[in-house]
């Protein structure tokens, strides 16, 4: 399977694209902004795309053509206002659903954010983000195309454990463990991407006990 990742160049993104090149059976064009980052990736034997979410439908029909899934994994960042989060969380992911869905390509999975779907839940101070998240997963699950919707808890830089918890309605207490490696959202993805369990599903995700492959097929 070759796998279109959006937002190749951060956090989440860099460590799937080196788990999709170091993959016997998936491999990966890097979908990137800046052409430094396409130069890095290239030197290290990756396809790139360069291009921008604030393009037209039709520029990005011509990075997913040619592939068989895609990961949304891109965002605006901390530091950006709420029109930046807007344009690119929502409808930068938006645009990049209406060309999969142009040219053909069914898979798709969204890294999105734990609680993205219970109002109630949204942290006030990134009230934008939240909103972006909401209707960017229900444009997906309103696509028709093969959907997964990962929703990671507080994001961290810690090594992967490999142990998560997953849930389309995670109810958790105080005590709880919100947060979640990078590298292990990565992997989760990377996991979903061919397993049926997941296929038009969405779901929560922490750190937790559970192999990944255990918790997923549990779904």
């Amino acid at each position: 399977m070759k796998v279109l990742v959006v937002g190749a160049n951060g956090k989440i993104g860099k460590q799937l694209v080196d788990l999709l090149n170091k993959s016997e059976k998936h491999s990966v064009r890097a979908f990137v902004r800046k052409e430094g980052q396409a130069k890095e990736l290239e030197s290290n034997g990756i396809e790139t795309h360069l291009g921008d979410l604030e393009g037209s439908v039709s520029d990005l029909e011509e990075a997913v053509k040619g592939t068989d899934a895609v990961v949304f994994t891109a965002g605006s960042g901390g530091s950006t206002g709420a029109d930046k989060t807007l344009l690119i969380d929502l409808d930068g992911a938006v645009k990049v659903i209406d060309a999969a869905k142009n040219v053909g390509v069914d898979r798709f999975l969204m890294v999105s954010a734990f609680g993205a779907d219970q109002r109630e839940k949204w942290n006030e101070e990134i009230k934008s983000y939240y909103v972006a998240k909401y209707y960017a997963d229900k444009e997906l699950m309103q696509s028709g195309l093969n959907y997964t919707i990962v929703r990671p808890g507080g994001l961290t830089d810690d090594t992967s454990k490999g142990k998560v918890v997953v849930s389309d309605n995670m109810q958790l207490t105080d005590s709880d463990d919100r947060t979640i490696p990078r590298e292990d959202v990565a992997k989760v993805v990377f996991e979903s991407l061919d397993n049926e369990k997941t296929y038009r599903k969405a779901f929560d995700l922490v750190s937790g006990e559970q192999s990944i492959e255990e918790a997923l097929d549990q779904l």
